[in-house]
């Protein structure tokens, strides 16, 4: 658990160097980043919501490890995780 709480802290870093457009922008990004971390591959992560930034190896590596935990979820957990972010996902669009 200790390596899965120091991904969780290099994921929030990237997103936190990543953030430097308005707050709109930052969530459009981060919804994009969430869903393609839980349903894409660690190559859809570097073309689409990381697309634009000059990711690291370290970075790189870190995602892919995070992407391997999440695919190790229990499918029933990665389901509720995307049930969730689709309910997001869903509130936003009727803001």
């Amino acid at each position: 658990m200790k390596g899965s709480g120091s991904l969780l802290l290099v994921t929030l870093a990237v997103l936190c160097a990543c953030g430097k457009s308005g707050p709109e922008d930052n969530n459009e990004f981060f919804m994009e980043f969430l869903q393609t971390l839980l349903v894409g591959s660690p190559e859809e992560l570097y073309d689409g919501p990381l697309g634009k930034y000059n990711v690291n190896q370290g970075a790189k590596e870190a995602l892919t490890e995070l992407k391997s935990c999440i695919d190790g979820l229990q499918p029933t957990h990665k389901a509720d995780l995307v049930e969730l972010l689709e309910q997001v996902l869903g509130s936003e669009d009727d803001a």
